[in-house]
């Protein structure tokens, strides 16, 4: 029989996981597992990142990207202090991560170099699970844990397994009386609301006569029955930022993403909604949701205690989005009165023609809502699309229009700068035969990514596809998003001039800078051509501002804050709201 170390049985349980591949940075701490993987020739695999956070961030973007678990390794003290940005981010957005760390503890006092308290570093990040390996004969069994943790509570958790343990054999399991064993888990349990919590929201709905449906990343696998449900009720529809490569944005009476980064159609939708269906979404922005008790609200929820966290909720269903929808779909009735439905539409019609308007403004050198519009033309429908946090993600959410099926992701909750590149890369290994597009700013790719453009550069060769373009929005903006400043003439507030596109070029990627306006097209097309990643600088405008729509009823919310009864100022909503014009 041949000697297995525990870094064997590690290896042995990301297969039976199905974890195609693990991110991290390598240090001697770690190195008997790094070297495990490296004996499989690749299944799984071991991906080297520039820096442990940008690793953590891989492991949350594949896990975003693929429904799977991310994995990431790192090691005792400053390695594992870099992960928590990414865990973070999995934690915050409701993923699965397992993060592996490794710890040398051969001092003589039987302490570590560079030695932190894991438990209490990871406590909070990784609070659903934080476990020590400590003999040889438990670890597959601590890691099965471990997987199933994550699995279940879409979060992420952490093992810590010493060095020594790592390089220890594994005993004979026939002759080892007290082995743990344990195996992979079964598929979630399927999940369905109640039968008359079932009753109670259809009623609610089929009696709202203004009706508007907010869609988070949870209604990804429910399009249809949202678009079934929208038509029944004459509804009209807005997402959150998570939720908005869910539904098609062509639809007439889709009013695009809500909150600071959306459009004013969405704001309008929930300043003049009765009702809302709240579906998969724990949307932050909630100075945008419908004013208190103006609504009366059903929210969906695969997790119990995200139910009311944002808005109250009179009618709680706990349950996953598409089979909760069909049930509702037996028991609401349909509206024949489309009054409401065609004020959305026009409503929708004229943000349309403002976002039509503001693409075509004039900037200097280029304005970056045209670049994001040039896109929508192009971007191939079996795209996968990483957006980092900036003022391309405003840019992102109101004038990219994402075709069905293009999976985009981006660190919607936690909003951490830096997560783009490294979500681009675990995107394109999960997928090697298809684009992947990354949308960042400047600012993030001086942060990380002209470091983990080593990485493309190290591992696109493997790929079937080619393809992965990484937009730069170059607009020298050092106090943080732009947003319509004057730029500064203090040179310490503007941020330094990189040739993005000539460093991609050093390091044999291609790369596309333009700064005219009539060539933003013939950019994007020579980029998307391209026989290997390219980085596509746009040297864009920082003085185009922002233009945050205003909350719905914005003058009446300051009310509630000098203690005003909510029936009062629900009064006054009601006798504002005209169903013929949102605005």
């Amino acid at each position: 029989m041949v000697d297995r170390t525990v870094a064997d049985v590690v290896v042995e349980r990301l297969l039976a996981w199905r974890v195609p591949r693990a991110f991290g940075y390598p240090g001697e701490a770690i190195a008997p597992l790094v070297d495990a993987l490296d004996r499989t020739g690749g299944e799984p695999a071991f991906i080297p990142a520039r820096h442990e956070e940008t690793a953590s961030f891989m492991a949350t973007g594949h896990a975003k990207f693929t429904g799977g678990i991310g994995v990431c390794l790192a090691t005792q003290g400053p390695s594992a202090v870099q992960l928590l940005n990414g865990l973070y981010d999995a934690k915050l957005d409701s993923k699965p991560v397992v993060a592996i760390v490794g710890e040398d503890i051969s001092g003589p006092l039987g302490g570590a170099h560079q030695e932190i308290g894991l438990s209490r570093l990871f406590g909070d990040v990784c609070n659903q699970f934080v476990r020590y390996g400590r003999r040889p004969e438990d670890v597959g069994a601590l890691l099965d844990q471990a997987f199933r943790t994550a699995a279940a509570t879409r979060s992420p958790t952490c093992v810590v397994l010493p060095r020594q343990l790592q390089e220890s054999l594994v005993p004979d399991l026939q002759t080892y009386a007290a082995v743990i064993s344990a195996t992979p888990g079964e598929p979630l349990a399927r999940v369905l609301p109640h039968e008359a919590d079932l009753d109670a929201a259809a009623q609610l709905l089929s009696g709202g006569q203004r009706t508007a449906i907010l869609v988070g990343q949870g209604g990804r696998d429910a399009a249809a029955e949202i678009i079934e449900i929208a038509d029944r009720l004459g509804a009209g529809v807005a997402t959150s930022l998570l939720g908005k490569p869910v539904l098609d944005e062509r639809l007439p009476f889709h009013t695009g993403v809500l909150g600071e980064v959306g459009t004013p159609a969405a704001a309008e939708l929930m300043g003049g909604c009765d009702t809302l269906l709240m579906v998969g979404t724990n949307d932050p922005w909630t100075d945008y949701f419908p004013m208190p008790e103006q609504a009366r609200t059903v929210q969906i929820d695969i997790d119990g205690r995200r139910i009311g966290t944002r808005y109250p909720a009179d009618v709680p269903l706990v349950g996953d989005a598409a089979e909760t929808l069909r049930a509702l779909l037996t028991r609401v009735h349909g509206r024949s009165e489309q009054q409401w439905r065609a004020t959305v539409e026009s409503s929708v019609d004229r943000w349309r023609e403002v976002a039509a308007e503001r693409t075509a403004a004039a900037a200097e050198p280029v304005n970056p809502q045209l670049v994001l519009q040039e896109l929508s033309a192009r971007i191939p429908g079996t795209s996968a699309v990483a957006v980092d946090v900036g003022s391309v993600l405003y840019w992102y959410a109101r004038h990219l229009v994402l075709p069905p099926g293009v999976n985009a992701q981006l660190c919607g909750t936690l909003g951490s700068m830096g997560c783009a590149l490294p979500y681009a890369v675990a995107a394109k290994l999960a997928a090697p035969d298809q684009p992947v597009i990354a949308l960042v700013g400047d600012g993030a790719m001086q942060l990380n990514g002209l470091a983990e453009l080593i990485t493309v550069s190290h591992l696109w060769q493997r790929w079937r596809d080619p393809r992965l373009v990484v937009l730069v929005l170059n607009n020298r903006d050092q106090n943080g998003m732009g947003g319509g400043r004057e730029p500064s003439s203090d040179p310490t507030h503007r941020r330094p001039d990189v040739p993005y596109a000539g460093w991609a070029r050093l390091l044999g990627l291609h790369g596309v800078r333009v700064d005219r306006p009539e060539l933003v097209g013939a950019a994007w097309d020579e980029a998307l051509a391209a026989d290997r990643p390219c980085v596509l600088e746009a040297v864009v405008d920082p003085a185009v501002s922002l233009a945050p729509p205003e909350p719905a009823f914005a003058d009446l919310r300051g009310l509630y804050a000098d203690g005003a009864p909510a029936r009062k100022v629900r009064e006054q909503v009601e006798a504002t709201v005209n169903a013929d014009d949102l605005v």
